[in-house]
């Protein structure tokens, strides 16, 4: 009896040994494939990228366009973003505010409405807005992860 017993937890430790790379398993001290590790499973991180659809004219609106990829079946999702370049917010557009949204089809805009150009006719320049996008859960950034877009003066002046 007892060398019936020997022999079948030899064969089962073997068998548990030969299956154990085919599955992934890994030995639990408690017996049996580890539960954690054995219950996951590869899931394919998004990767956002932003891109400016132009420059704009200033008393317009210009648009960022994000883009995500592979697309989410269930739902979109909320992506973090940051503010820099020339322009300020309130004086040469209207404040942005982070996160954006990307629905289900995987995209989603960020738009900057322009303002009237509060200094005059005597500093007609352009000044330039940039959108980085910033890491979150349920998605990494792309190489696109940034893009800029210049807010252009309107060829008269814009204070009358």
């Amino acid at each position: 009896m007892k060398n019936q017993n020997t022999i079948f937890i030899t064969i089962v430790s073997a068998l548990a040994f030969a299956l154990a790379p085919v599955t992934k398993a890994v030995q639990n001290p408690e017996g049996g494939p580890d539960p954690i590790q054995g219950a996951s499973t590869v899931v394919t991180q998004a990767v956002v990228t932003v891109h400016s659809t132009d420059n704009v004219t200033r008393g317009r609106i210009g648009s960022f366009v994000l883009a995500m990829k592979p697309t989410r079946m269930l739902g979109g999702t909320y992506v973090n973003f940051k503010v820099s370049g020339t322009a300020i917010a309130g004086v040469d557009y209207v404040l942005l505010v982070s996160p954006a949204y990307l629905g289900q089809s995987g995209y989603g805009v960020i738009q900057v409405k322009t303002l009237r150009d509060p200094r005059g006719s005597a500093f007609r320049q352009a000044y330039s807005v940039t959108i980085t996008l910033e890491p979150g859960a349920g998605y990494a950034v792309g190489a696109a992860s940034s893009a800029t877009m210049w807010i252009k003066p309107a060829l008269e002046a814009s204070n009358n």
